[in-house]
């Protein structure tokens, strides 16, 4: 295992010593309860972005509210290029408010349109209720593009950790055609493959607040049992092609029990014809970006990926 960055083991030293239990400890509201409880102590101040609102739209299964960020630098007078974001948590845990300030830096650094989906979250509401959601969201986007000034052609989609894996599915139903396709993925240690037997599933077992028992905590919740995991819709490493895919940029930690397949899943890219920046750091963990307070090299990390986002957005034929 490769060494933590030194302020990174200080702070998990800080947090044994306080005797915090593990997220598999406690039911998913108290579960919940303590992840909201921890942001204000690791995330930085939010930016200020150029507008911020948040709409309800027709879901499947009930109204579901959408979080639009417009960042500094995106003009309003024409349509702009969009970043679909889900956020991750598990699908158990997490909210719009939970990745507000990433979405924020987001928008003010790709200088686009976000728009964050509050979907539906396990156990109460398991597999397939978010993807329905992501997908719900996706669908309204297309379609109401010109209303609320985004660029149908330059719609991408994004997530982080449980919201990556949503996002690599829908990329994957785009490429087929049973959604929109979209310009982009942006997918920042994603779950991409529940059957959870990669290698660094046995490695990354103790020490981070993500572990293979974590893991398995939240996927027992949001997959029912029975559910093939083998299935493309939760596990998109398993899919039989990656070919046809919108242009990737995959963020990998090496102290995280889903390293390995975000590893696999950007060779797997590569391999089959699809533009991807990869980008893999050895000495952090599941969730860097959401923890400003404790580790500012977050903040350009999430600023390098909006670049290649918006590089994208701005090559001839990037799209």
């Amino acid at each position: 295992m490769s060494p933590l960055h030194p302020a990174l083991a200080r702070f998990l030293a800080a947090v044994r010593a306080a005797g915090r239990p593990p997220f598999q400890d406690l039911t998913p509201a108290e579960a919940r309860a303590a992840y909201a409880a921890g942001r204000p102590l690791l995330q930085s101040p939010p930016e200020d972005v150029a507008d911020v609102r948040d709409i309800t739209i027709p879901g499947p299964g009930g109204p579901l509210t959408l979080r639009i960020y417009r960042g500094g630098g995106c003009d309003d007078a024409g349509p702009q290029p969009c970043l679909l974001f889900l956020h991750g948590g598990g699908w158990v845990i997490g909210d719009l408010d939970s990745h507000d300030g990433l979405c924020r830096r987001l928008a003010n650094a790709a200088r686009c349109r976000v728009v964050a989906v509050d979907y539906r979250l396990a156990p109460e509401h398991p597999f397939p209720a978010a993807l329905d959601d992501a997908a719900a969201a996706l669908r309204w986007l297309a379609c109401e593009a010109g209303t609320i000034g985004i660029d149908p052609a330059r719609l991408a989609i994004g997530g982080d950790s449980a919201g990556g894996n949503l996002a690599a599915v829908l990329a994957l139903m785009g490429r087929d055609g049973t959604l929109p396709a979209t310009a982009f993925q942006l997918l920042f240690y994603p779950v991409l493959d529940a059957t959870m037997a990669s290698a660094s599933y046995a490695r990354v077992t103790e020490g981070v607040p993500l572990t293979a028992a974590t893991m398995r905590y939240f996927a027992d919740h949001y997959l029912p049992a029975g559910l093939d995991r083998t299935d493309w819709r939760v596990s998109p490493l398993r899919a039989a092609s990656l070919a046809g895919t919108p242009p990737a940029f995959v963020l990998t930690v090496a102290q995280d029990p889903l390293a390995d397949e975000g590893r696999d899943y950007a060779a797997r890219l590569e391999a089959e014809g699809v533009r991807v920046t990869a980008l893999h750091v050895s000495d952090q963990i599941h969730g860097m970006l959401m923890m400003g307070q404790v580790l500012p090299v977050g903040a350009p990390v999430a600023r390098f990926a909006a670049a290649v986002l918006r590089d994208c957005w701005d090559s001839p034929g990037g799209v």
